[in-house]
């Protein structure tokens, strides 16, 4: 099994309080909420408490969207290292940020992207 598969799956096990968690850690929860299209950041924070509801099925997919591409950047790299790469221009996806990429719910792309910059590829 691939990294990206043993992340996948994981994800997709993941509580989805736990996810917003590493989300908030790593990113923030203005970075996080951006990439998943949540207006009101503090609703990362909330998540990741578990205290409010959960998410909405698109929401929650997106969410573990995201957290996939900070899983696998974390496999090799610090959360400060896997900020910057999240904002900064990726000429792998011809010069966006990989949050944007995220934002347009395009994940495949920030996943390739990812995996490439972690394998040195």
């Amino acid at each position: 099994m691939t990294t990206v598969e043993q992340i996948h799956r994981q994800a997709t096990r993941e509580k989805i309080d736990v996810v917003c968690q590493v989300l908030q850690e790593s990113l923030g929860q203005r970075l996080a909420a951006y990439g998943a299209e949540i207006k009101d950041p503090k609703q990362i924070g909330r998540y990741a408490k578990g205290a409010d509801r959960r998410p909405n099925a698109t929401t929650e997919g997106r969410l573990r969207e995201v957290y996939k591409v900070v899983q696998l950047l974390l496999t090799a790299e610090t959360p400060e290292t896997v900020r910057a790469w999240m904002i900064g221009s990726n000429p792998q996806l011809n010069d966006e940020a990989p949050i944007e990429v995220l934002h347009r719910n395009q994940p495949g792309r920030a996943i390739r992207a990812a995996e490439s910059f972690v394998t040195g590829g």
